[in-house]
């Protein structure tokens, strides 16, 4: 029985899915107006993990997760750049596409995107208003918090707390009702984006884009919602206020945040502190596998501290990972195939009894080990390549070598030719198919000023 620690309840809970064999899962995706920094990429890579271990463990996983590509950023952004917001947005989320495939992330079974789900954010803004848990000021709909039973609950936040942090707050905001109330629909300013609504023209609030996207496509209750610890309060702790409120029922059943990652001074990485680094660059210098193993082998839950030498550690370990696994290959090439399938057996259900204990990597690291010395001492076989193969697919590690004919360089430049065809066509979908073509083949893509290079990885 996989157990999950459910930020809700502050414990670890037996995981039983809304059907068996089935997860609906959300994760809040990026704010789309940059290159994604480190922090957001351990988002990324944690929960693809999880979803790669569910998967792996039988589950069938509906996995979304969403591009906030409508927000104040975005809005500014794409005005500097004389763009509107959507073309601002696309080049981003090829961005985001192309740094995280490169870290062996399976896409989402869906991306949802805010431009797309405009309709249904009016309509399920209109259903608060009818049930009174929300109310229009001059253009603007705000949420009464107070109308909600344990707002901030997930937050181990109270009322009281909240009134203190939002003291003051009322003489610049008199038209809301109170000052904890919070945006769902934000009337327009000056010549920004915006769309008709009964309110008039305006756009919606961050807290209200993701309670749409999530309900729209998986249902009004959901197995497991995740994203960033940083993300408990206020975002999550609205999405369960207007959600609920909305339709009556239980938002999510499982509520998972991951660690920060921290800078040497162990401060949050963040783009607002100005102290983050973005994948893209990362990328430029360092070896994708390494990145993902580093990003990938901390517990979930766990800060993850950033220096040169952690990174340094991750590429030793996965150096060690990676000789293992070329003997293994080795010894099997040349016949040995030893009788182990009981021994091979144990690690496999040592490895899940880790894993099962709310996804403990770190854990399931040691048990990994244990069982390279167990191959590295004379255990190469079948059986031990089959578990190998499991979890370096959990992890995100591919070792397996491509010698096809069809990664030679003339074919590697014709594809990046179609792929350059395909941007300027603005068909973004085919060149993500192009890139993650030769990314599952091995062949790193970098963008840069002077044209696209590549080498392989």
């Amino acid at each position: 029985m996989i157990k999950i620690y459910n930020t809700l309840s502050r414990k670890k809970e037996d995981f039983i899915p809304l059907e068996a064999g089935k997860v609906k899962m959300y994760v809040c995706g990026p704010t789309v107006y940059n290159y994604i920094h480190i922090g957001n990429a351990r988002s990324v890579v944690a929960f693809d993990m999880i979803r790669k271990y569910l998967e792996y463990r039988g589950f069938e996983v509906n996995y979304i997760s969403n591009f906030t590509d409508v927000d104040d950023k975005i809005i500014r952004g794409a005005k500097a750049a004389g763009l509107d917001i959507k073309d601002f947005s696309d080049g981003f989320i090829e961005a985001f596409f192309d740094d995280v495939t490169s870290l062996g992330v399976k896409k989402a079974s869906q991306h949802p995107r805010v431009v797309d789900f405009m309709d249904s954010i009016i309509s399920f803004v209109e259903t608060l208003i009818e049930k009174e848990f929300a109310y229009e000021v001059n253009g603007d709909v705000y949420f009464r918090v107070r109308k909600f039973p344990d707002y901030g609950k997930l937050a181990n936040k109270n009322i009281s707390e909240l009134e203190e942090g939002a003291s003051g707050r009322l003489d610049n905001e008199s038209f809301k009702e109170d000052p904890l109330d919070f945006a769902l629909w934000k009337s327009v300013k000056n010549d920004e984006a915006s769309w008709e609504s009964p309110w008039g023209p305006g756009r919606p609030g961050w807290h209200i884009e993701c309670s749409v996207m999530a309900t729209e496509i998986l249902g009004d209750t959901i197995d497991i919602h995740g994203g960033g610890q940083d993300l408990e309060f206020p975002h999550h702790t609205n999405e369960i206020a207007q959600s609920e409120s909305k339709t009556g029922k239980t938002f999510a059943n499982y509520w998972m945040h991951n660690g920060f990652v921290t800078a040497a001074d162990g401060e949050k990485m963040s783009k607002s502190l100005g102290n983050f680094k973005t994948v893209h660059e990362m990328l430029e210098v360092a070896n994708p596998q390494v990145l993902r193993f580093f990003l990938a082998t901390t517990h979930y839950r766990k800060p993850l501290p950033f220096s040169d030498d952690n990174v340094r550690d991750a590429e030793n370990n996965l150096q060690k990972i990676k000789n293992a696994y070329e003997n293994l290959i080795f010894d099997l090439s040349n016949g040995k195939d030893a009788d182990n399938e009981i021994q091979v057996d144990e690690f496999r259900g040592r490895f899940i009894q880790e894993m099962d204990d709310d996804f403990n990597i770190a854990n399931g690291l040691t048990v990994f080990y244990d069982f390279i010395k167990f191959i590295n001492s004379g255990g190469s076989s079948q059986e031990a390549k089959k578990l190998f193969d499991e979890i370096n697919g959990i992890i995100g590690l591919d070792f397996e070598e491509n010698s096809s004919k069809e990664t030679d360089d003339e074919y590697i430049e014709a594809k990046i030719e179609e792929r350059q065809t395909a941007r300027k066509n603005r068909d973004f979908t085919l060149a993500d198919a192009i890139r993650n073509e030769l990314s599952e083949q091995g062949i790193i893509l970098e963008d840069t000023p002077d044209g696209v290079r590549w080498k392989r990885g």
